[in-house]
């Protein structure tokens, strides 16, 4: 993943092109198959870059097959709930009654999904354990798989064999490891938003966010994406299968429909806050105030704040004169989602892998401070920070904790606010540099002086 480089190719590999494509070193671009200055280095760099990519197919199957061998050892907690949830189906009465007991941590799981979510997990329990979760896992590195083909067109960079690379390094990313671990739905809810979000047909992008929405109700955030992106048809469409999933399930689970929305959501006793694998706002305050504040002035003042940012982060990234970076305003209102939700769980940061795609591969790639960006999110998904600080928690619900631990714990919140900062003043440099010195000309040309792509003006 780490050696695949800023390769441009061209968009169909299967097809005859007289597209060249191009690496960049640093600020410099050079033509492959052109006269290089610094052909030695740039040979050496393409004939590795290439290496890998013959490899990739083997990287990436040693990488899953390490991968299902390690997590099989670990309780998959998310998937007992979903069985047990589908399941309760048969006695619609005690959905919100049922608990998986974790074993580990001798803590009652329950099922906190709308009663839609148990009609799609219902099949789940007529299928022998083993199978049915081995199954799941697999699935999950495939939708990786499907996630990153998705993020590589939303950027127009189209190859298998990157795309192997990056499945096979993203697997080792903690909330990656988190899905597998667990065998959550993280991943296959963010294809659902990824796939509406690049699609064209405002009925199938609507049905798609709005199941994903009955089924959990994070996907509601791909909604305003499609409202901010002038996409009406779509986010109403969206509303209206959401309420055709209550009304079904309503059918099937009578009144744990309303139940879900007015008195079981939001209890406090169903989560542990304070937990340092809740990467969200109100569990980062949380630590560092030693309680739990709720969504009180503390959470909101943050969450307006980061909010505000995203807004300032929007409009850089596209205004009316020019197309807007889909991914990129996708991944600023799905980080905002995540650090506004009462929790976040390491796992539910899937969201970081496209991320990390667009930080290394999309338009904005060469501005200065993309590629720290990329490695300060690389390296602290990687090392699992949040995960190295709960070996640390001596109770997973005592909230209290020194200052450096507390505030340690910021990591992800912290690095979307770094972020978002970035894409601000990057916006703003680019805006101020719209004619760009005689001689730089063409999308993807880049400046001496600045360093900025051209096309990045208006994004």
């Amino acid at each position: 993943m780490l050696l695949c480089g800023n390769i441009e190719f061209p968009e169909n590999r299967g097809a005859p092109s007289t597209a060249v494509p191009t690496l960049t070193f640093g600020r410099e671009v050079a033509t492959l198959g052109g006269s290089v200055g610094t052909g030695g280095r740039l040979g050496q760099a393409l004939g590795r870059t290439d290496g890998w990519r013959a490899l990739a197919p083997v990287v990436m199957l040693g990488s899953v097959v390490v991968s299902v061998i390690v997590n099989s050892a670990t309780d998959p907690i998310d998937f007992h709930i979903y069985v047990l949830g589908g399941a309760a189906l048969e006695q619609p009465g005690s959905l919100y009654h049922t608990a998986y007991l974790d074993p580990a941590h001798h803590e009652t799981m329950p099922f906190v999904y709308p009663p839609f979510a148990a009609m799609v997990f219902y099949p789940l329990h007529f299928v022998p354990f083993g199978l049915a979760v081995t199954a799941w896992r697999l699935g999950i590195i495939a939708a990786l798989f499907v996630v990153i083909r998705l993020s590589q067109k939303m950027i127009g960079v189209v190859d298998d064999r990157v795309a192997m690379l990056w499945s096979a390094g993203a697997i080792w990313l903690e909330p990656i490891v988190g899905n597998i671990k667990h065998a959550t739905i993280g991943v296959f809810l963010m294809i659902l938003v990824m796939a509406a979000a690049s699609g064209s047909r405002w009925w199938l992008s609507g049905l798609l966010l709005g199941l994903g929405t009955g089924i959990k109700l994070t996907p509601a955030a791909g909604g305003l994406y499609c409202a901010g992106m002038r996409r009406p048809a779509t986010a109403g469409f969206a509303a209206t299968v959401f309420i055709a999933t209550l009304a079904v399930s309503s059918l099937v689970a009578g009144d744990r429909v309303r139940y879900f929305f007015t008195d079981f959501i939001g209890q406090d006793k169903l989560f542990t806050y304070g937990n340092v694998y809740n990467q969200s706002w109100r569990g980062g305050i949380a630590r560092i105030v030693g309680h739990d504040p709720g969504m009180g002035p503390l959470v909101w003042t943050a969450i307006a704040a980061t909010a505000l940012l995203a807004a300032c982060a929007w409009w850089a990234l596209g205004d009316a004169g020019s197309a807007p970076d889909r991914l990129g305003r996708l991944l600023v209102v799905m980080l905002v989602a995540l650090v506004a939700s009462p929790v976040s769980w390491t796992a539910h940061w899937v969201w970081l892998v496209p991320l990390l795609i667009w930080l290394l591969h999309g338009p904005w790639r060469e501005a200065p401070g993309a590629r720290w960006l990329w490695w300060a999110w690389a390296v602290t998904t990687l090392a699992a920070v949040p995960n190295m600080l709960a070996q640390l928690q001596v109770n997973r619900w005592e909230i209290s904790r020194p200052w450096y631990e507390a505030w340690a714990g910021l990591i992800y919140p912290i690095l979307t606010l770094a972020t978002l900062a970035w894409l601000v003043a990057t916006g703003l440099a680019a805006r101020r540099r719209q004619h760009p010195p005689t001689g730089t000309t063409g999308p993807g040309n880049f400046t001496r002086k600045t360093g900025y792509p051209t096309d990045i003006v208006g994004r």
